[in-house]
């Protein structure tokens, strides 16, 4: 099983999608978008960034858990972790949103 792209719409009306891996376990969050076709473009922007490993950031969060982001060419962040317990764990995170992006469906909830 590949992983998958889940967009959503929230209770604001905000389109957001979330990068499920193939065990299910989400894997990266994106912002919220005022419109369905911003948010399939953030997908994209996704399967294009998730192949440079230049594109990820990690963070510590003000509890001392490491998160990371993924950010565009132009430097804006296109999606963003859960919290890590540690530093190993947090690059299994993004190594695996390197490899369920490119490939990843698109379901529409």
């Amino acid at each position: 099983m590949s992983g998958k792209f889940v967009v959503t719409r929230r209770s604001n009306g905000e389109y957001q999608f979330k990068l499920l891996a193939s065990n299910g376990q989400t894997i990266l969050v994106s912002e919220g978008y005022s419109g369905r076709d911003g948010c399939l473009n953030g997908v994209a922007s996704v399967r294009t960034n998730a192949a440079d490993a230049g594109r990820f950031e990690k963070r510590t969060a003000s509890d001392g858990r490491c998160y990371f982001v993924l950010k565009a060419g132009n430097h804006q962040v296109i999606g963003q972790s859960q919290m890590y317990a540690d530093d190993e764990a947090c690059d299994n995170g993004m190594e695996s949103v390197g490899h369920h992006a490119p490939n990843a469906v698109i379901i529409e909830e």
